[in-house]
């Protein structure tokens, strides 16, 4: 009898180390995947940067005219109220060469808005060869109750781009930016976490229940059009 309860004392104890060590590997796998994703570019995630001005001034079509198609998407997380959508769904561009498209922002809140778009690229291990040199993505952009905006995106596909690839897809999710947060960007306190307070805050959650990926604090751009940064 006190074997069979010394047996179960085993086994109760072994299976709980083993559902507290799984707890465990699953804690770790999401920093560990960050830092495999930030790596390999596969999650689709694009650099958050400017390309280098001097990157941009000797840039070179590819010298065996090779074309893609490209496609763009919209999409709007909860409780974001803009009318967002690209002006044009797809281009064929030329490997190299830099080209301009467009995406509408109508805000159709009674109040203003701040918003924070957040782009992807598909397939995701094509992400670091789509080089973006001027996006309303570097920036928050600003709203004003009913105002609407076109907002620019100037990019182009580098040359080394894998020849199994023809065609690839850059996806903007537009996240609203909570207000204390947007006031505070503008100039209250340049050190505080923005991130961490974005990602808890329940409005800025996208309808698929995803918690998003931020970019760091930008500054806000009232009807902006085209923003761009340089590589410090």
């Amino acid at each position: 009898m006190n074997e069979t309860r010394n047996n179960q004392r085993k086994h109760v104890i072994l299976l709980s180390s083993l559902a507290v060590g799984m707890l465990g590997f699953a804690f770790a796998m999401v920093p560990l995947y960050e830092v495999f994703c930030e790596v390999t570019g596969l999650n689709g995630k694009t650099s958050g940067n400017a390309t280098a001005a001097n990157t941009v001034s000797s840039l070179q079509a590819n010298p065996d005219g090779r074309e893609v198609t490209i496609q763009f998407l919209a999409h709007v997380a909860n409780g974001m109220p803009w009318e967002f959508r690209p002006t044009q769904h797809q281009l064929k561009v030329r490997l190299g060469e830099i080209n301009t498209t467009d995406y509408y922002a109508r805000n159709r809140a009674a109040q203003a808005v701040t918003g924070q778009a957040v782009p992807s690229v598909a397939p995701g291990y094509a992400a670091k060869y789509l080089h973006k040199v001027e996006c309303f993505c570097f920036t928050q952009q600003h709203l004003a109750a009913g105002e609407d905006q076109r907002m620019g995106v100037r990019f182009y596909i580098g040359n080394d781009l894998p020849e199994e690839i023809h065609t690839l897809s850059l996806s903007y999710t537009l996240f609203k930016v909570p207000e204390r947060l947007a006031e505070r960007v503008a100039g209250s306190d340049p050190g505080s976490d923005l991130e961490s307070d974005l990602e808890s805050d329940p409005e800025s959650v996208p309808d698929s229940g995803q918690a998003p990926a931020y970019p760091e604090a930008a500054p806000v751009i009232h009807g902006a059009t085209l923003a761009s940064h340089e590589h410090e």
